[in-house]
């Protein structure tokens, strides 16, 4: 996979991306991550990248030409922008877009974008309902979500029993000491019983999705 990201400040991503299982995913070629400052886009002494809203108010706008340039300099990619306006960044959504061969990341900033921008993207991305100062950090949880599922990345069977898998959170882990200031490990999980341990992280799961978010309980319910 290759992933291409347009920001005003590429620093922020070096440590990142350059760090752990992207790290490594990259050595490995089996993502591509390149970082693209949108000032080479800008035809001005200053690389003016935004400037006041039309009608007045607070905060300065991303202008629509820069944008549409730098997506212009590219042949093909899915164009993602990231924003508090778009759909909920998911499990599912970062599925779907591990399956992608190529995508672009729009990091916005300040008071927002020029509203024609939404025009030239194929999907709005929000990683939650609060306000960040930039799309630097939305991308960086889009990119790791979106890597670590990429093939050969992770273990396939660590992927099966993590969190949202089926719409259900992960089962409680253990692990030495088997006792600690009096709070023991299942003995279920001591037993070597691997048809036991199954049905017990089954049903832990199932606990604890109800426990902790009855909703994603409702999907499940849905899809069955």
């Amino acid at each position: 996979m290759k992933i291409d990201i347009l920001t005003i400040f590429p620093e922020m991503f070096h440590e990142v991306l350059n760090s752990s299982i992207i790290g490594r995913a990259q050595k490995k070629n089996l993502v591509k991550i390149k970082i693209h400052n949108l000032r080479e886009w800008t035809k001005d002494k200053h690389k003016t990248v935004d400037d006041k809203p039309f009608g007045g108010g607070a905060g300065m706008v991303m202008k629509v030409d820069i944008i549409d340039r730098a997506l212009q300099s590219f042949k093909s990619g899915h164009k993602v922008l990231l924003t508090p306006q778009g759909k909920t960044f998911k499990q599912k959504t970062a599925a779907a877009l591990s399956r992608k061969k190529h995508l672009i990341l729009i990091c916005g900033h300040y008071e927002g974008f020029d509203e024609r921008i939404r025009s030239l993207v194929d999907e709005e991305i929000s990683i939650g309902d609060y306000v960040l100062t930039g799309g630097e950090i939305p991308a960086m949880a889009v990119v790791d979500a979106v890597t670590r599922l990429i093939p050969g990345v992770i273990e396939a069977k660590s992927l099966k029993e993590e969190s949202f898998n089926k719409n259900l959170l992960e089962c409680p882990q253990y692990t030495r000491p088997e006792e600690y200031k009096k709070m023991k490990v299942p003995a279920v999980l001591l037993s070597g019983n691997h048809a036991l341990i199954k049905q017990w992280r089954e049903q832990e799961a199932w606990k604890r999705t109800k426990q902790r978010r009855a909703d994603l309980l409702k999907q499940v319910r849905l899809h069955q």
